[in-house]
């Protein structure tokens, strides 16, 4: 599933992929990280961005290895065009570290001047405080007072949408990582990659699902899903490129 989703994303020529962590399982990390380190090989000439998974990181040994095939820190921002990315880690923990959210404060503050801006962890820290409706915590007060449109996450698997206060927060679907519970499209449990286009403030967000032999290549806009799955039945739209969490 997850070269699929690769080869997919690769069709539409994106200026870059950012995953949501997890790329590899763990159990073995070098001979992993060099087994996936061969998948992306063909797509050098994309940029990659990867956030770090509680897979990818377990212990102050694993770390070096994320840090050496991801070529990143655990925690960085970067920007293309009039769009900046903060990417967090909350690697070892379902919460975000004070650290991690000094970081975040002055990351945001460093880029307050950029029209777009897009926060990325592997654990959806915030969906206890979103789902309930509840803009009382750290990560969304800082969203909301530097201007951050979105918030995304993977870890959980499954395809959820939420807004809050003009913020919106995604939970990715899989790009490969096993479905659970339903394992239903219409419950938000399927394997897909995701396009986003950013046109000066407008932010184009779709979800596009695998094609067959995993999935029917079904593409939905990101507010088509609420908390519990899909909102619309209505599907169609154009195809372009991004990944989402393995």
């Amino acid at each position: 599933m997850y070269e699929q989703a690769w080869k997919e994303a690769a069709t539409e020529k994106p200026a870059f992929v950012v995953t949501v962590g997890d790329s590899i399982e763990g159990a073995s990390p070098e001979a992993e990280w060099r087994e996936v380190a061969a998948i992306w090989k063909p797509y050098r000439r994309f940029p990659l961005y990867l956030v770090p998974g509680n897979h990818d990181i377990s212990s102050p040994q694993t770390e070096q290895l994320f840090r050496k095939y991801s070529g990143h820190p655990v925690h960085y921002g970067f920007d293309y065009g009039n769009a900046h990315f903060t990417v967090l880690d909350n690697s070892r923990s379902d919460e975000l570290s004070p650290a991690e959210l000094a970081f975040l404060e002055g990351d945001l503050k460093a880029h307050a001047a950029a029209p777009v801006k897009m926060i990325l962890s592997h654990r959806p820290s915030w969906i206890v405080f979103v789902g309930l409706h509840n803009p009382d915590f750290p990560l969304h007060r800082l969203a909301k007072q530097y201007g951050v449109q979105y918030v995304i996450a993977g870890h959980v698997h499954q395809m959820m949408h939420f807004e809050l206060e003009g913020i919106t927060y995604i939970s990715m679907p899989s790009s490969g990582g096993h479905l659970r519970l339903t394992n239903r499209y219409e419950d938000g449990w399927f394997f897909a990659h995701a396009r986003v286009a950013v046109t000066g403030r407008n932010i184009d967000f779709r979800i596009e699902e695998l094609k067959a032999p995993h999935g029917q290549g079904r593409v939905t806009k990101a507010q088509d899903w609420g908390m519990i799955g899909l909102i619309q039945r209505a599907v169609g739209g154009s195809r372009s490129a991004g990944i989402a969490a393995r």
